[in-house]
């Protein structure tokens, strides 16, 4: 009683409210186009980071490794830039060339170390081989800004411009930078594909050709209010902002939908006052809507909990997309209809989808074929969604073709080498600890050289030979700097094992010592997300959970509507198993959360509409089942499809795999959703409506008949029953 006078309550402010607007349409829009200015400047000017390595918690010791790099050293990223072709005197210009540019403090090559009119002979080995093989030179270029940094990024450009084509900048730096080359060039392709499929998808559900246009253009802008709004964050991923748009397009068309739907019902309520029908659709929208946005919201809250802060971006940015959806879809949308009823009228056309009674009636009738579907498919669906491979080479998601790819090809294949790491020690430890941990190193598997202070000191080559600028590279007051060449590509089980080695040798010379680099941080980013994919699937079910409790007040309901969404999420998680498909790491870990959140909606429709024949109507487990069936049929349909459209078209687009496989797992997901939904909920509904109506408040203080109907037939939904 108390919640119901609350709602009441609501409802007749909402209403007010609600004249209002329609009774200022023309200032709202006006409000409405002025906002998109500060929006668009705020998109234009928030900044856009490339390197998911970057979210990782700055308590590890990988991340400190690296800001102690730039402070000390006034090093934050390097490159290693291979030449082919070149003579001694070339490749010395190319490397006065590669040290001119900015951001780059310097590139260690043979040079520094013997004047090239040396032999490469007078060289130790291990450095010959580092440097040279045949025609074919290395050089390690320094950066003093971090590898994500718009400073870095600029300077791999810089050299890509300047050098010829027989020149290859490889590592961690490069492939940002062509992530970042690609995003710039696919995003706005992402918003045209999902726009124009999901136009497709309204203009069949619909029977308006305008009223779909309205609704992009309601969306677009509250798209732009959401981006624009990001600039207090300082910063949002490449994968926030490529998904963005497409997410929020997908998940808050319902609330659109349900507007217009409300608006069109109110009209036949109130003919001929448009205004008031509005004023009310508005106020039954909001209530409808703010419960139904909740789940969402809470999916996408969800992702916060991560130690992996990508999550936090993603879920700040997508449930702010949220909020702002429903105020626009309650504000905007209505004026917008208001001013363009008569349009609307004129374009109006016959609707496409025909009646879908009979399937509703067919699929309540099979309500036992679609258990036993159920239970034939859970054992392999589980198997498959916790066996699939997930990858964490962030290079393997983008394309062969692109500058960093051939550059790290030509890297293996030249001097076959896939990583190189570094070990920073402070200072302290003798010369003949070090080059004893040097030797100790040289011997791990995939070791193939190490470069430091000590590693130059030979018989042939006393220390005073060491000229300045090396020593000033690889050694400041408080720590030393030596780099480590790998076989091992990164994110690897070989290279996983080879750090651990290196971490037990360095830290049994000196505690504080570190192993950092690309490898170690990808070590780092498998680690922790390994512990927030549970994590966060955990905190998402029991958030959504807990809000199908307090709406339905029932215990059986939100098991058994969580129960038939994880269903389908482990449908979706099964596919790359069986079709031996790996998964970038983000996707599994942001789609559980995110289909939940988004698609439990589906269930929740059909679910409230039963429970409302159930408590409020009276109407027996068969008749409440059949009319919340074919009552909700259409809306799901509508809103499983244009989550499809919305999201399809990118994941067939995209080159970047991290966005196209999580696209991919929701365009998929929704449809298996929307699936599971239309079949296998209504059945759950059917077997455990005793329970349900034993452990929910409003039926038992409804005294809800436990018998089933008399009637051995599927009553007929009418009209009239299915406006009660």
């Amino acid at each position: 009683m108390v919640f119901a006078r609350f709602l009441g309550k609501v409802d007749k402010k909402m209403i007010t409210l609600g004249k209002w607007i329609t009774k200022h349409k023309n200032i709202i829009l006006l409000i409405a186009v002025i906002l998109l200015v500060p929006s668009a400047i705020g998109y234009v000017t928030t900044r856009v980071n490339y390197d998911v390595l970057s979210y990782l918690p700055a308590t590890l010791e990988t991340v400190e490794g690296q800001d102690i790099l730039v402070d000390e050293f006034g090093m934050g990223a390097f490159s290693m830039v291979i030449a082919e072709g070149m003579d001694m005197k070339e490749a010395a210009d190319l490397e006065k060339q590669i040290e001119g540019i900015n951001h780059v403090t310097d590139v260690l090559w043979y040079d520094d170390f013997l004047d090239i009119s040396v032999p490469t002979e007078m060289m130790p080995k291990d450095l010959q081989e580092a440097f040279f093989n045949g025609d074919a030179t290395m050089m390690i270029a320094l950066f003093d800004n971090t590898t994500s940094s718009d400073d870095t990024m600029d300077a791999i450009t810089d050299i890509r411009n300047i050098v010829g084509k027989n020149v290859f900048a490889s590592g961690m730096s490069g492939v940002v930078t062509d992530i970042k080359n690609l995003a710039l060039k696919e995003m706005p392709v992402y918003v045209v594909i999902a726009s124009l499929l999901s136009l497709l998808v309204l203009f069949i559900t619909m029977n308006s050709f305008l009223t779909p246009v309205i609704f992009l253009v309601n969306i677009g802008m509250a798209v732009v209010y959401n981006l624009g709004s990001n600039i207090f964050l300082g910063e949002i991923s490449y994968i926030t902002q490529a998904l963005a748009a497409v997410l929020q397009l997908a998940v808050t068309m319902d609330y659109s939908i349900f507007l217009l739907e409300s608006y069109e019902a109110n009209k036949e309520r109130y003919p001929g006052d448009n205004k008031r029908a509005m004023a009310h659709a508005i106020s039954n929208t909001f209530i409808s809507v703010s419960s139904s946005s909740v789940t969402t919201i809470a999916g996408f809250l969800a992702l916060c909990f991560m130690t992996f802060k990508l999550g936090t971006n993603i879920g700040i940015v997508m449930s702010k997309g949220v909020v702002i959806g429903v105020v626009a879809c309650v504000t905007v949308l209505p004026a917008m209809i208001l001013t363009f009823d008569k349009a609307i009228e004129k374009t109006t056309h016959r609707e496409l989808i025909p009646s879908l009674n009979g399937v509703s009636k067919g699929i309540i009738k099979g309500r036992w074929v679609a258990i036993i579907l159920f239970i034939i498919v859970l054992v392999p669906a589980m198997y498959g969604n916790s066996n699939y491979e997930i990858y964490y080479n962030i290079d393997k998601s983008l394309p062969k073709d692109i500058p960093s790819a051939e550059a790290n090809d030509k890297l293996k294949e030249e001097f076959d080498m896939s990583n190189v790491h570094m070990v920073l020690l402070k200072d302290g430890l003798t010369a003949k600890e070090k080059n004893s941990m040097i030797k100790e190193i040289e011997e791990v598997d995939g070791v193939k050289w190490v470069i430091g202070i000590n590693s130059l000191i030979g018989s042939n080559f006393p220390d005073t030979m060491i000229p300045s600028d090396i020593k000033e590279m690889l050694k400041t007051d408080n720590y030393e700097l030596q780099f480590v060449c790998s076989d091992y590509a990164s994110a690897t089980d070989e290279v996983n094992a080879q750090i651990a080695d290196m971490q037990d040798i360095v830290k049994s010379y000196q505690k504080d010592a570190m192993v950092i680099g690309e490898a170690p941080l990808m070590k780092d980013l498998s680690d922790v997300t390994d512990i927030d994919l549970k994590n966060v699937n955990y905190i998402s079910i029991a958030a959504i959970f807990l809000i199908i409790l307090i709406t339905f007040k029932s215990i059986s309901i939100p098991v058994i509507l969580v129960a038939v969404i994880e269903f389908a999420i482990a449908c979706n998680m099964a596919v790359p198993f069986y079709a031996d498909t790996p998964l970038p790491f983000v996707a599994s870990i942001v789609i559980g959360t995110i289909q939940l959140g988004a698609t439990v909606d589906y269930a929740i429709l059909m679910t409230n509409r039963y429970h409302k024949e159930r408590t409020v109507n009276g109407r027996s487990k068969k008749e409440a089942i059949s009319i919340a069936h074919n009552t909700s049929i259409k809306s799901i349909l509508t809103s499983g499809f244009c989550f499809f459209a919305a999201t399809f078209g990118v994941s067939a687009y995209s080159e970047i795999d991290m966005i196209s496989s999580i696209c991919t797992l929701l365009s998929r997901g929704a449809v298996i959703s929307m699936v599971v939904v239309i079949f296998i909920l209504p059945a759950m509904l059917w077997v455990f409506d005793g329970i349900i109506a034993r452990t929910s408040l409003d039926m038992i203080k409804a005294k809800v008949v436990l018998r089933d109907s008399v009637q051995n037939e599927i009553p007929a939904i009418n009209e009239k029953s299915v406006s009660n």
